[in-house]
């Protein structure tokens, strides 16, 4: 169940549990429309996406110490057009 989305579709859930369902803070199950859950893209998914594309800070370095700072900022704006926000 991706939790993210159901807080975000569903102001008034509170708690999840996978084998149980979404509930409000009466204690009250949550129909989730479980298509609109799967539908749903997170807005800042680009950022983890990036995280793990962008070179390590070692590499970084030895891209700015062996190939000057514009090598560098050729190899960050490269991810940054992989994943746009």
């Amino acid at each position: 169940m991706n939790h993210k989305a159901i807080y975000k579709l569903y102001s008034n859930v509170v708690s999840i549990s996978d084998a149980e369902g979404a509930f409000d803070a009466q204690g009250n199950k949550v129909e989730i429309d479980m298509d609109a859950v799967n539908a749903w893209v997170d807005p800042e998914a680009y950022k983890y996406k990036r995280q793990q594309a962008y070179p390590s800070i070692a590499d970084q370095l030895d891209i700015l110490y062996h190939s000057g700072f514009d090598a560098w900022k050729s190899a960050i704006q490269a991810v940054k057009e992989e994943f746009p926000k």
